[in-house]
């Protein structure tokens, strides 16, 4: 079989199954290189460990400066946790504080993204999968629960533009989720499909805003949600509908669309056909995350070569990664302990 060209890659972000890449891993990934990769918590042992894996990652793909994702959020989802690493508060803690002092919480938002870009920058990662803008509502399921700001659209925009300026001046690309809107959803959708039922007019007066407001940011991730307001059957990250009509044209969002997980249940048929399905309907790249290699074979079956516009917007959004800007950790702890009124 002939190799791909050099200049190739897959519009596709792979993971990996364990905390040492394996010879089948990166045969796989340096004959369809894919255009990134993400790490969990599988993966994530000491320092020096993950810095030797992702230069492994990067090196398969013969491209030094392929991007390497991750959910660090803080609270429940965190892939870097004590006691090697810091353990950040949850979003709802900065929404709180934001109700009684409103610089005070978007400073301790803005303080805390700094903190966990500076220790994701010094590993090697450079992009983060933050902010959640999701709005929960009552009786939603928990899978969201404190990972957002809160209940408020008004609160939820400026705490996400402060992530987003944190991760920024530590060199870490953010990317808001879960484009158009997760927080209504009934069940996880890594279980089962979340069906939302709201009307377009609630959906656009709550969901949406966060969204909009934070619409020139470089990099989105998708939800496996149905809306049956826009599309009646099929979840946002199939729907050509939802993305070209509400993602691009409602919210006005023009940076690079990445597909949330496609190996949450949420979704259908084969992982070749999500893959299609999720490129055919505009997600410029598609994310597949449990490292199980027989599946990235599928996942990759269904990705097309990474071009035209959404190689353009791909490109875009790299570009904005930066050297951080200088930042006393020491300081910035003890300033965000204080906000929180917490202890050192």
């Amino acid at each position: 079989m002939q190799r791909r060209q050099a200049v190739s890659r897959i519009a596709a972000i792979f993971g990996c199954a364990g905390p040492v890449l394996g010879v089948e891993e990166r045969a796989f990934f340096a004959d369809t290189r894919p255009a990134g990769f993400i790490l969990f918590q599988r993966n994530c042992v000491d320092p020096d460990q993950i810095r030797t894996l992702i230069d492994g990652l990067r090196q398969s793909v013969s491209d030094p400066a392929a991007p390497i994702l991750i959910d660090q959020e803080g609270g429940r989802v965190q892939r870097l946790r004590p006691p090697r690493w810091r353990a950040a508060p949850p979003a709802v803690r900065f929404g709180v504080l934001w109700t009684r002092d409103a610089v005070a919480g978007a400073r301790a938002a803005f303080l805390n993204a700094r903190l966990i870009a500076a220790e994701l920058a010094d590993l090697g990662i450079d992009v983060d999968c933050l902010p959640v803008l999701d709005i929960p509502t009552e009786g939603a399921h928990a899978v969201i629960g404190d990972r957002a700001f809160g209940m408020n659209p008004a609160m939820v925009a400026p705490l996400g533009r402060a992530v987003c300026a944190g991760l920024l001046a530590g060199g870490v690309l953010p990317v808001i989720k879960h484009i158009p809107g997760h927080g209504r959803a009934g069940v996880d959708s890594h279980e089962a499909c979340p069906i939302v039922t709201a009307t377009a007019a609630d959906l656009e007066d709550a969901d949406l805003v966060p969204f909009q407001a934070l619409a020139d940011q470089p990099l989105a991730m998708t939800a496996h949600v149905v809306y049956p307001a826009w599309d009646e059957s099929q979840p946002a990250t199939l729907s050509a509908r939802v993305i070209d009509r509400v993602i691009r044209d409602r919210i006005g969002f023009r940076g690079a669309l990445i597909s949330d997980d496609l190996s949450m249940r949420a979704l259908g048929g084969s992982l070749k056909s999500r893959a299609q399905a999720a490129i055919a309907a505009g997600c410029d790249l598609v994310l597949h995350c449990n490292g199980l290699l027989e599946e990235m074979r599928e996942v990759a079956a269904g990705s097309p070569a990474l071009a035209g516009r959404a190689k353009a917007r791909w490109l875009a959004a790299l570009a904005e990664r930066r050297a951080p800007e200088p930042f006393d950790r020491v300081a910035g702890q003890a300033e965000l302990h204080g906000l929180l009124g917490e202890t050192s």
